[in-house]
């Protein structure tokens, strides 16, 4: 498997370019910004990206979308805001990004196909309603959900800290402590360090 991280856009987004080392097809994850750079990576790498997911419809995570002719994959509660300045948020920033609509609505234990590769959906509300942490192999996009010792803001539209908390405590830290979360903004962690050393969960 590979895994590129192309930080992106105003509030730094982690773009994710995630790899079939077999028959270098790709899937982007969380393309908000800077579609040329997220392309130089992937001809760097020499991957084919066959679609992209959304770990959840807010601007910074949406807006290159259109950047690629590619089908996008979201949940169902979240496939408004990708055509909705207003619910995503960019409009707050004088930005308007709409991307075109959703071409596949995923739901908890959905698997997406990239390559040989399967990604598995895992519905994790709380920083939107459709929220989505994706897990392959030993490692799990987790959006805006969980940081290295953080979590999402749940003070937006559509944000409930109470599901946010259940989303991580429930289904995120039941992984194994060497399990790397990739999240949407700042540095790598694991289940094990988030489980000792996240202030919003111990």
């Amino acid at each position: 498997m590979i895994i590129r991280r192309v930080v992106v856009g105003p509030l730094e987004t982690n773009c994710y370019i995630v790899g079939d080392d077999d028959t270098y097809e790709a899937a982007i994850i969380d393309p908000g910004a800077d579609p040329e750079a997220i392309k130089a990576e992937l001809k760097s790498r020499k991957l084919t990206p066959k679609l992209i997911i959304n770990t959840h419809g807010h601007g910074d995570h949406i807006g290159a979308n259109g950047g690629f002719k590619l089908p996008v994959w979201i949940h169902r509660l979240d496939a408004g805001m990708l055509i909705d300045p207003a619910s995503n948020l960019s409009i707050s920033f004088g930005l308007g990004i709409t991307s075109r609509p959703a071409s596949k609505l995923v739901e908890e234990g959905d698997e997406i196909p990239v390559g040989n590769l399967k990604l598995k959906v895992i519905h994790t509300p709380g920083h939107t309603e459709g929220g989505i942490s994706l897990k392959v192999n030993d490692v799990v996009f987790t959006g805006d959900t969980i940081f290295r010792e953080g979590v999402g803001r749940t003070d937006l539209p559509g944000g409930s800290h109470q599901e946010l908390l259940q989303s991580i405590k429930t289904k995120l830290l039941k992984e194994e402590d060497s399990v790397k979360f990739y999240p949407g903004h700042g540095p790598t962690t694991t289940a094990g360090h988030e489980r000792k050393n996240n202030p919003w969960i111990t």
